[in-house]
């Protein structure tokens, strides 16, 4: 793995950390360094009350990125395409290529999930609803598709009460920020389920004209979170993508 000649940084969604990927880890090809990150205020990293701005955010990422080796492919998941797309925005020059899966950015001014986030009562309701053990079984439903070890299922909805930074998210991450947003010449990879229930799949068309220099890629029976459902599966295309995004 050392020798591998691609590094594949994958960047977590709300609530989460790192461990989302834990499942699909072991299945990376030799040929790709797979190097899950866990942002400040999520997970078991304290919140760092200097990350106060999508920028200050991206200069963290940026600082975890750059001691990676070379061709570096960065991939975001829900937020974490936010937080890649805003590096983007300020050092190109660190990452070779990107894929964004399902990243939350477009379309928040219709979302409902997000408007009721915009109160702030309802944040720490909606980390409470999520990780309250009692109702872990409607999540389960809602949020996964297929079987998920239990052990990993406990600590994917316990992620959420623990997650400092998961309020902040809000704030942060508007419609008037990806309004904002500048086109980039940056290769990219657009994955998405096609049978996606968070974010829908029509979101791809948004970040098109955000990234002309990309290639699609819609998986038809993967939800949100394949990473965590379909592993193995998951791996191979990731991995699959990286080599055609850095081919761009």
């Amino acid at each position: 793995m050392a020798d591998a000649p691609l590094t594949l940084i994958a960047l977590h969604g709300n609530g989460g950390s790192a461990q989302r990927f834990a499942l699909c880890a072991p299945y990376m090809p030799p040929e790709v360094h797979f190097v899950p990150l866990t942002m400040d205020g999520f997970g078991a990293v304290p919140r760092n009350p200097a990350l106060k701005r999508m920028r200050d955010y991206a200069e963290r990422l940026a600082g975890l990125v750059v001691p990676e080796r070379r061709p570096r492919l960065l991939l975001g998941h829900g937020i974490g395409g936010a937080f890649v797309l805003e590096l983007i925005q300020h050092q190109p020059e660190i990452v070779d290529a990107i894929i964004l899966h399902a990243p939350v950015g477009t379309r928040l001014e219709s979302r409902r999930f997000p408007k009721l986030m915009k109160l702030p009562f309802m944040r720490a309701l909606g980390k409470w609803l999520i990780s309250e053990p009692l109702l872990r079984p409607l999540w389960r439903r809602l949020l996964f598709r297929q079987p998920v070890p239990n052990d990993h299922l406990q600590q994917f909805f316990s992620a959420y009460r623990h997650c400092a930074a998961f309020g902040q998210m809000f704030d942060l991450i508007t419609a008037e920020w990806f309004k904002g947003l500048r086109p980039s010449s940056v290769p990219a990879g657009l994955l998405w389920g096609g049978r996606e229930r968070v974010l829908s799949v029509e979101h791809v068309e948004d970040y098109k004209a955000l990234l002309p220099r990309h290639v699609v890629r819609i998986v038809p029976e993967w939800d949100h979170f394949p990473m965590i459902e379909q592993p193995a599966q998951y791996a191979a295309e990731v991995s699959a993508l990286a080599q055609r995004v850095l081919a761009l």
